[in-house]
Order: structure tokens, then sequence, then C-alpha cells
């Protein structure tokens, strides 16, 4: 396929080698060539020295192996396959030897690139052999009767996506040649490795190509030599490694006596998109050529896995604690700023007051102040339920906070009277009057006992513009604006799980399982939740998934449709996720009037609806060209 929506799948061969056997190791190679075809991959890469074989050693100096070398390559451009190959092998040039990667494609060599440093230390004398070739620039050779660019200063080009190759030692440098390639505009960096096995290394290697993939910002492709090669001294295992913008996506396992060929599909889009967010990531594509090569696009589906909930860390429990810290420590460092020791705090029952309320306090203890200072407020309404009231009643009495119960029925209902509001008229004037009211209780308490009001509203409401504007879109500050739905839940789980009140812990588990409600609507008549808001905006694990990667990817509506397909497939039809996505498009546009009103509050993740902080967006923009886009996606 045309890399559609910006996928490229890659390949990291590990063939089993045979030591000095070059035409064995040919073949080895033109049969994992063949099934990374048949995988659809668009570029496969080798180990290093994968011709001969790393371990050599003083063969090399053997004109006999030179010769064989060059033999089995030509071998290899005898059968021609639809794929870059990326291939190790020994290069005489100008009465030196370098140790270099061959890049080949449908049986022609498109170009052949030395490594830049040679390890002389350790286990390691490579220049007892090799010379660096860093220095070689605008170099030509003839090799397997072809005339080949030679050199230092190459990138190549296949199926639009820009690729550099770099050769083991090469990454472990100070600067590696891979972070010029892709300030050239490299997105894609294979490197053949041989690097053996020495206890704890591996876990080091690891984290060197998910650093360099990160400060790159390119899909980084690692193929270490393994099974064959002589364990005279040391153990070689095989690595294939394929790393994109700081996350290790495939990775073959170790110590298997076999070949292996670990596949995965890179995202360029998403690399081209990170380094336009970045403006410091520079040009320098006069340091290189480019050369281009011209194969058929391969026929390939879609095989990596799509998480359906980014905003959530990897490492959860570190991951919510970091959160909640960085929560507690914004308002921590507003409180203190201001001399303020008081905080109002509208109290519902549900997740997302539940949170603000849990990092209040936990501020207040951070700070040494006094948990009264809290003012925690339940205003029943008309939808208020028995489950929501008596979870906000028993939540604040367990975490010690002053409480006050003002109801707002009365209010609401004199305050219809002087509109001419008909009650029966449950509309926007009868829902929004009610948050409101709550929130001018809020400010007026606040006034009153020298505090400061605690927004409760989160990022996913925010998004949708779910939220009543100068109502409970409203606060003084706001330590959930940035934190998504789905997060929310985890991080009152996370609570649950860590606290030590009995009372605090069931109740946290309760307001977890009780639907999300801004209950302004009347309970139904068994007295439960009639107003669901998944039901009337959509699945906020859809609409968090929606949000990440059309605010922090920059993903088209189409592609964002592709991906929810093939993250939630199971969960939802295809249809429901058209439907929810064009809501939240429609709805994120129409609703940024009152994200640019908001009030202060931490940025937490890597996403911020904040007008002073990531998102400048005008209010009066059109959604047209990306309805329009998602609709012509199916024609």
């Amino acid at each position: 396929m045309k890399s559609r929506f910006g996928f490229v799948k890659v390949a990291a061969a590990t063939p089993l080698v045979k030591v000095a056997d070059c035409r064995a190791n040919a073949e080895a190679i033109s049969r994992m060539t063949a099934e990374a075809v048949a995988q659809g991959a668009s570029v496969v890469v080798f180990p290093e020295l994968s011709i001969t074989g790393y371990t050599c050693g003083d063969l090399f100096l053997q004109s006999r192996l030179l010769a064989a070398a060059d033999e089995a390559l030509g071998s290899l451009l005898a059968n021609p396959q639809p794929i870059v190959s990326i291939v190790g092998m020994p290069i005489y040039y100008k009465n030196n030897l370098y140790n270099c990667a061959v890049v080949i494609a449908g049986g022609k060599i498109e170009g052949i690139v030395p490594k830049s440093y040679i390890p002389n230390y350790s286990e390691f004398y490579e220049s007892r052999w090799f010379t660096e070739g860093r220095d070689i620039r605008n170099t030509e050779i003839v090799i397997c009767g072809q005339r080949v660019r030679f050199g230092a200063d190459l990138l190549f080009k296949v199926h639009g996506v820009r690729f550099g190759v770099e050769i083991c030692e090469d990454l472990w440098v100070p600067a590696p040649p891979s972070s010029d390639m892709a300030l050239a505009g490299a997105t894609l960096i294979f490197n053949l490795s041989a690097t053996p096995e020495i206890l704890g290394k591996h876990t080091y290697l690891r984290s060197l190509i998910k650093q360099q993939s990160a400060r790159a910002l390119c899909g980084y492709i690692y193929c270490s030599a393994g099974v064959g090669e002589s364990s005279t001294d040391l153990v070689f295992t095989g690595n294939g490694i394929i790393a994109e913008n700081g996350e290790i996506i495939a990775a073959r396992e170790r110590f298997v006596r076999d070949e292996r060929l670990t596949v995965a599909d890179i995202d360029v889009e998403h690399i081209f998109n990170e380094r336009r967010r970045h403006t410091s990531f520079i040009n320098l594509d006069t340091r290189f050529d480019i050369l281009h090569i011209d194969l058929p696009q391969p026929e390939s589906k879609l095989e990596r896995s799509i998480d359906p909930a980014p905003f959530i860390p990897a490492d959860l429990n570190e991951g919510c604690r970091e959160a909640f810290s960085i929560q507690a420590a914004g308002l921590a460092q507003r409180l203190s700023h201001i001399g303020c020791t008081k905080a109002v705090i509208g109290i519902s029952g549900g997740l997302d007051s539940t949170l603000a309320l849990l990092v209040t306090a936990a501020t207040f203890d951070l700070l040494g102040l006094d948990r009264k200072g809290i003012v925690g407020v339940t205003m029943p309404g008309f939808g208020t339920t028995d489950r929501t009231y008596q979870n906000a009643l028993t939540l604040m009495e367990e975490l010690g906070i002053t409480l006050r119960e003002i109801p707002i029925r009365k209010a609401c209902e004199q305050h219809f009277a002087d509109l001419g509001l008909n009650p029966e008229d449950r509309g926007a004037a009868y829902e929004n009057s009610q948050a409101r009211e709550r929130t001018q209780i809020l400010m007026d308490l606040a006034n009153m006992v020298g505090g400061i009001v605690i927004g409760t509203g989160d990022l996913s409401e925010a998004a949708l513009g779910w939220a009543t504007y100068n109502g409970d879109s409203m606060s003084m500050y706001n330590v959930n604006c940035s934190i998504p739905k789905t997060l929310v839940r985890k991080l009152v789980e996370w609570k649950a799980e860590n606290d030590t009140n009995e009372k605090v812990r069931a109740t946290l588990h309760d307001i977890v399982a009780t639907p999300v409600s801004p209950e302004l609507l009347p309970a139904d008549s068994d007295g439960n939740i009639a107003q669901k808001t998944e039901d009337l905006v959509g699945p906020y694990s859809l609409h968090d998934f929606f949000i990440y990667n059309f605010l922090r990817n920059g993903f088209s509506p189409a592609k964002i449709e592709y991906l929810a397909q093939h993250a939630f497939g199971e969960e939802f039809s295809a249809e429901e996720i058209s439907h929810w996505l064009k809501i939240f498009l429609k709805r994120f546009f129409s609703q940024q009037f009152k994200r640019s009103a908001a009030p202060d509050g931490p940025k937490v993740g890597s996403v911020s609806l904040s007008p002073r902080g990531d998102l400048r967006m005008p209010s009066d923009a059109f959604v047209k060209e990306w309805l329009n886009e998602l609709e012509n996606s199916k024609l």
C-alpha cells in the first residue's frame, strides 16, 4: 500500500550466520529478504558485517574473504527483490578496509555507507582491520560492475520517506551521525550492529535506542548479530529493536537459536508532526546528498497495536503519583503566593470534584495547613440523587474538612420566576441556571471566608465545551484543567487503593462506579441518575482518544477514525466511531470561546487547552474542512 496515513513497515532481520561462509550468509539474507517482502516491509536491515560474519578476526585481511564477500553481494544483486535491503560487509578502498552498510534495491546498489567510528577498547579491536569512514564524502567506487556512491554523506529516499544508516559504535558516541541525518530530514535511521551480550548491557542499549529516537524525533531500527557468530570470547544473541519517538514498539526475543524477523509499522506522519511542533529542530540538508530509490509500493496492512487510552501512563502507579503531585504543587504555589489559607470547593459526589478535593486536601497537608480551612460545599438540586449526595457527605466528613450544605432548589425556583421561565421547560436555561447558582454560592462564600474557589472541570469537558459558561467553567484556580476524564477515573482509583481509611476507600470506589452526570435534570422514578453525560456527548474513552490524537499528534480526522477503528474495533462499531468523532469536531470548534476564558491551572500531561499556553485558537474558526475530510475519506 502507499503508506496509508503515513505508516511505513520496516524490518530487522537476524539470520543464522556462518562465519566466513559468504555464500551461505547471502542465501540466508536472500531468504529473509523474501520473508520481509511477504510481510509488506519497505526496508529490511541486517546485522553488521552480515555477509562475512562479524567475528572473522584476522580473516578480514585475507583477500579470499574479501573476494567472497563481493561474490556474495553479486548473488544478491542477481536475485532482485522489490524491497530496500541494507546488508553489512567489508569494502576495500584506496588501501584501506572499511566496515560498511550496502543499500541495495531491485538488483541495484543504491549506495554504500562506511562506519564512522571504529571502537578499539575492551573487547573491541576493529582498528586492527578497519579504518574510520566519517570523512569520506563525494566519492564513488566500482563494485560488482556498478559505479556506486560511497561515503558518510548519504541519505536515501524510498516511497517518499527519507532514511539514514549508521553502524553500531556510531550510536554510542557523544554525537551520533544519526542526529545530523535526522536534522537533514531522515525520519528513519537503520543501525547495523554486532553488540555482544554483557551483564546489564542490554538495558543500557534499550535506553540508548529510546533516547536517540526521542532526541532525533525519528524511527530507529536496530539490528544486531546473533547465533552463528564465534563465541571464542563473546556471545552474540541477536537484537531486533524498533523504536519511535522514544518508545520501543517492537523487539525480538534474545537467546533464541533461530533466525528472526522483527517487523513494525513506523508512523512517519507522527514524526513529521512532532518535528513541525519543535521549532528548535533545525535543517541541515546541505551536509547530505539524497539518493532516490525507485521501487513499487508494497501491499501491507497495519499490524501495529494502537493504544485506546493514550492519556493513561504505562507505569500507572508512578504516573498517577506524578500527576497528582503536579496538581498539588500547582495549587500549593498559588495559595502560598497569595498568602491564602482557605479554599472553597463544590462537592457533588462525582469524579471531578472528588479528585479536586483529594488534591486540595493533599495540598493543605503539604503546606502544613489545617484541613478545616477547606470548605466543601454540597449543593443539592433538582437532579441530585441520594447516592451522590451520601458519597459527597461521607468523603468530606472522612477527610476532615469543613462541611457546608446549601440547597439550590428554592434559589433556582425564585430565579425561574424572575425570568418568567416555566420550570417544566427543561432546556438550557433550566440546566445552566443551576450551574451558575452553584458557582455564585462558591464565589460569594470564598469572599466570606477569605479563600479561593477550586475548579473541578476536567480537560475532556473543556474540549467538548461540556461546561456552563460563567458557571462550572469558572473558578479561581482549576487543579483538574489538564486531566482528561479517563485519567481522572484512574487517579481516583489510585487514591482509593492507597488510602488507609476504609470508608474513604469504599466511597471512592463507589464514586468511580457512578455514571458521569451533571445531575441537572430530575432523577428517574427509582431515584437513579436520569441524565448520563456519555449518552449525550459520547463515551469519554473515545473522546479522550480523539483529543489526544487531534491535539497532541496533529492527526487528520480520517486518520483518527482509522486508528480508532483499530483501537476500539471490538468495543465500538465503525458507525459509532464516525458519529462521535463528528460530534467531537463540531463541539471542539464551536466551544472554543469557553476555553478562551479558562482560569489558571497546572499543565499536567502533554495536552493542555490553556489559552495562555498550548492552544492558541480563534473562537470563530470553521470546522468545515475537518468534516469534509472525514466525509471524503469514505468515498
